[in-house]
Formats: structure tokens, C-alpha cells, sequence
């Protein structure tokens, strides 16, 4: 049986002279009570931050205080954490991946971490090497801000030492101690012109499981490039003889993770050009560029995982930054990808819903300081974080294995349209005017099934009646919701605020089936919206 597990995104990069830290942008490290709303899904399995940056912030000076709270309230929720390490990091500010003695320093910590919790059974010491690799060392978002392939190839194989040192020196601890090795094995596509480079690339992208399998000797396709760009033989020879293969490959995938090599630049005039120094091209995602549907997808990759290694596997991410309904239906596509694939006979384990309070600037690949939000499976915009409809969708997974919302008759904007819904339940438009066209049109552009309500008709085929009026205190509107299954929410919108945002954050809200009186604080283009419970007794006043 495929089970559900949850993880904390947990980044602490540095960008120039900046580290981002999720856990503080998300806030997060300051609410433990975070944990009892994970508990609450029916979540056993957490992928948890145990990190060195936080932990060794001092050179030499361990800090256990944030994680010993942590670990004893998962302990007593039932909770079993897969512990991390290290996440698309470069260790405590006082090293880094390059540093000679990176590896031997993590796997001290290592030791350390499993001496003061000798009951955790699964870590991951380094999450996504090969992804990390590319982007610090080939191109140039993180530190070391490299930009060059033999930067990426050292980077890479000094954290898959790094792997194998730790969970050796974990494993002398606590010898069935087992590694899940997380990567994003998305694949490269292109036009013919770019086929060599698409094949190259693809080779590239099992480089690090490859390594931790003891499979780069001299006959691997890139044991030669890796030597050329100033990796130690000598080191891969230590990799090669004394394999680390993970006891669970954590397969981390997004709705960009697979890309389209396109020469035909003048095709894309807001993309940036790129290149390999023989052929200018764009790098777009996959699912943008007509790709057959059949060959891209969580099912793809799984096989291809399977196919190459024949180790458990697990869907390591499942998170997309959009509206909800699109955030539901993704995580759906993960959900049955992964049944699927266990029909067939694949050794999947477990899909993962990631980002469970949500990510910071993630768009701009923490580049930029926008305070860009993405929800995650609880909204963390509000104190405490508020369940969203991937919490019910979760909830009902790990009792059932099942789970039904009306959003999903209709696919993703990745795929294309059912053109054929039969009976599903729609959204029942009521009202007649400019605000209420809006409202209907993005509904259209969600791909949410609505209809005009023509007469006084019940909510019998529908499963919410929305409607628009003018507030009757003080300027602005007030957008309501009644529910088939029963409760009513309403959202007062002021007028400084942009309607299609409003309409936008009033449907997410809908879909996750929120009740109760709320006003709309800000909200904006993609998603960035604020909202707040009003007080009951102003509630009152306004619908008198």
C-alpha cells in the first residue's frame, strides 16, 4: 500500500552575502505546534530539518535545543522523522561544499546528530547533490556562484563523499540506519537539431546515484569528463569501491522539472538565450513545449528510476506553486502515478506532499527578496497556519487511499482538457453584472466548471452558489459562497484592491471549502493575496 508522507521545506542557502533560511521565512522554527497540525493529517512519516547550519552555527559548538523539542514532540505524536542534514546548502557558514575537509567535517556531525538520537532509522545528508551541484557550480545561483561545468562536477562529486562518509559514520551508531537519497531526474527533451545535447544532458542527470552506486568507473560515459574537470581519481575509486546505494531513492519532481531545448529562439522572445558554446537555445519547461503527455508526468520518471536502479522508490516532492485547484490536481497526479506504477510491480513506497507550510521565493530560486508566497498544504500567511484543501485530500489518503473533490472532473492547465464532464457539479454563478463576468471568466481561465443561475434553482448539480453585492458599510464589495455540503463563507473585498486578484483568492478559498466572515487584506497577481477573519460581531453589523 502506497502511504502518504509529509515534509518541511528546509533550504538555508546563500546567495552573495545573504543566507535564506525557509524555516524562518516560512515561520516555522518559531511554531512547534506546526507538528500537532502535521499529526492531524494522519501523517506518520515526516522529512525533517535536522541541519548542520542550525545545529554547528558555531564551529564546535553544538546546539541540539531547537531539534531535541522538536524530535520528543514527533515522539510523542507517533511521528517518525527522516532527518536532513544538509538542503541545497553549503554546511555552517564557517565552510563549504569544496572545502578539503567538507566531507570528513558532515560526517562528524553525523556521528554526533546519531548519538543524540539514536532512534531516528532514516537520513538524508545531502538532499538532491546533482541538483545543488548545477545550481552553485553551473549556474551560478548559489554559493560558490560558479558557472561552469567542471565547477558542477566537483561540487557534485565532493557531496556524494560527503553521503557516503556520513551514513558510515551514522551506520556505526545505528547500524540499520537507512539512506534516502533524494534527486530531481527530470528529462531533458529537444528539437533534433539538439539532440546531442538532450542526450548529454540526460546521461548527466543520474550522475549522482550513479556515483553512490559505485557505478562511475572507467567505463562510465562521464568518467572521463569528471576527471577532466579536476575531480580527484582517487576519489572515485573510494566511490566506486566502497558503494553507498540508497535504501530509498526519493524521486523529486515538478511541473518543470523535465525541459525542451528549443533552437529556434526567435520562438520565445521573453525567454533568455542560452547555450553550449556550439548551439544558442532556450531551456523551457517540457510541458510548455508540445512533449507527448505520455512521456512526461510522475509515472515516467518513476519508471525510468526503476528500470535503472531496482531500488524502493518514493515521490520525494509533490508541490506546485499555483491556484489551488491546480495545486489539488497535481498532487492527485502524483498520488495515482504512484498506485499505478505499484500495480505494475514498481517498489514505490510512498508519495510525499512537500512544502507542507508553504515556501518563500522559491520562483525567483531564492534569488530575489520578494517575500513571494507558496502555499503549501497549510496556508502559514495566518497564525496558526490554515488547513487548505490538499489537507482534506491527505487526511482522507491515508485513511482510504482515496479522495473526491469536484475540481478534479477537469485536469491541470499541464494537460489537456476533459471535453467532456458529464454530470460533474459546477459553480453556480448568481448575479448579473460586471463583477460577477469576471468572477465567471476566471473561473473559465482555472479551469473551474461554472454556469449562470438563470431562476431561484437549489445547489442540486452544483456544488457552491457564489455571488457578488456592494457592501453595505463603507466602500468595497462582498463576495459569497453558499456550500451543497452545507456552511456559507463570505470575503469583503475593498475597493483599492485589484478584482481579478480578489476573484482569484476568493475561488482559491472556495475550493478549500473555507467558511466563516473574512475580509481581503491585500492580494495581487499569481496567488499573493492576505486575508482575516473578522470578528463575529462585525460579521453581524455587516449583514444587517
Amino acid at each position: 500500500m502506497v502511504e502518504v508522507w509529509g515534509g518541511v521545506e528546509c533550504s538555508v542557502v546563500r546567495v552573495g552575502s545573504v543566507i535564506r533560511d525557509q524555516l524562518l521565512e516560512t515561520g516555522h522554527s518559531k511554531r512547534i505546534e506546526d507538528l500537532d497540525l502535521v499529526a492531524s493529517l494522519g501523517i506518520k512519516t515526516l522529512r525533517y530539518p535536522a541541519l548542520w547550519e542550525h545545529v554547528e552555527a558555531v564551529e564546535g559548538n553544538d546546539d541540539w535545543s531547537w531539534l531535541d523539542e522538536r524530535f520528543e514532540r514527533m515522539r510523542q505524536l507517533g511521528i517518525s522523522p527522516m532527518a536532513a542534514l544538509v538542503h541545497h546548502g553549503s554546511g555552517p557558514s564557517w565552510t563549504s561544499i569544496l572545502a578539503p575537509d567538507f566531507a570528513d567535517r558532515l560526517a562528524g556531525f553525523a556521528g554526533r546528530i546519531a548519538r543524540q538520537y539514536q532512534w531516528i532509522g532514516t537520513f538524508t545528508p545531502i538532499n538532491e547533490p546533482m541538483t545543488t551541484a548545477r545550481l552553485s557550480g553551473l549556474y551560478g545561483s548559489w554559493h560558490p556562484h560558479r558557472a561552469d561545468e567542471p565547477s558542477c562536477f566537483r561540487l557534485l562529486v565532493a557531496q556524494c563523499r560527503a553521503i557516503a562518509k556520513t551514513m558510515s559514520a551514522i551506520r556505526k551508531i545505528i547500524p540499520e540506519a537507512r539512506l534516502l537519497q533524494t534527486e530531481d531526474f527530470g528529462k531533458i527533451f529537444a528539437t533534433p537539431e539538439l539532440a546531442y545535447q538532450a542526450d548529454y544532458e540526460n546521461g548527466r542527470r543520474w550522475l549522482s546515484l550513479d556515483l553512490l552506486c559505485g557505478r562511475v568507473g572507467p567505463c562510465h560515459p562521464f568518467h572521463g569528463h569528471l576527471l577532466g574537470a579536476g575531480v580527484n581519481q582517487a576519489h572515485l575509486a573510494e566511490l566506486e569501491a566502497a558503494p553507498c546505494p540508497p535504501d530509498l531513492i526519493g524521486v523529486d519532481y515538478y511541473l518543470t522539472s523535465d525541459r525542451f531545448l528549443d533552437h529556434r529562439v526567435e520562438r520565445h522572445p521573453r525567454e533568455p538565450i542560452g547555450g553550449n558554446g556550439i548551439d544558442p537555445y532556450v531551456d523551457i519547461a517540457a510541458c510548455r513545449a508540445g512533449v507527448p503527455a505520455r512521456e512526461l508526468g510522475f509515472a515516467s520518471r518513476l519508471r525510468e528510476v526503476w528500470r535503472r536502479y531496482a531500488l524502493p522508490v518514493i515521490i520525494g516532492e509533490v508541490h506546485n506553486a499555483c491556484t489551488r485547484e491546480e495545486q489539488l490536481r497535481w498532487f492527485m497526479e502524483g498520488w495515482q502515478a504512484a498506485c499505478e506504477c505499484a500495480a505494475e510491480g514498481i517498489d514505490v513506497r510512498a508519495v510525499t506532499a512537500w512544502s507542507l507550510f508553504g515556501a518563500v521565493d522559491w520562483n525567483s530560486m531564492m534569488m530575489r527578496e520578494d517575500g513571494y508566497y507558496e502555499c503549501g498544504v497549510f496556508d502559514a500567511r495566518v497564525d496558526p497556519p490554515r488547513r487548505t484543501v490538499l489537507a482534506d485530500a491527505i487526511t482522507a489518503l491515508v485513511k482510504t487511499q482515496s479522495f473526491g473533490h469536484p475540481v478534479l472532473a477537469q485536469t491541470g492547465w499541464w494537460r489537456a482538457p476533459r471535453k467532456r464532464l458529464g454530470k460533474s457539479p459546477t459553480i453556480l454563478l448568481r448575479g448579473f453584472d460586471l463583477r460577477q463576468s469576471i468572477l465567471g471568466e476566471c473561473c473559465s481561465r482555472r479551469r473551474l466548471p461554472a454556469k449562470a443561475a438563470l431562476q431561484q434553482t437549489g445547489l442540486a448539480d452544483s456544488w457552491a452558489e457564489v455571488s457578488v453585492r456592494w457592501s453595505r458599510r463603507g466602500a468595497g464589495s462582498v463576495l459569497s459562497a453558499s456550500y451543497r455540503e452545507g456552511g456559507t463563507f463570505s470575503l469583503a473585498v475593498p475597493d483599492y484592491i485589484d478584482w481579478i486578484a480578489a476573484c482569484n483568492a476568493f475561488l482559491d478559498l472556495v475550493v478549500d471549502g473555507l467558511a466563516g466572515d473574512y475580509e481581503l487584506v491585500s492580494a495581487c497577481c499569481d496567488n499573493q493575496y492576505l486575508v482575516t477573519e473578522r470578528p463575529a460581531e462585525h460579521a453581524a453589523m455587516v449583514a444587517r
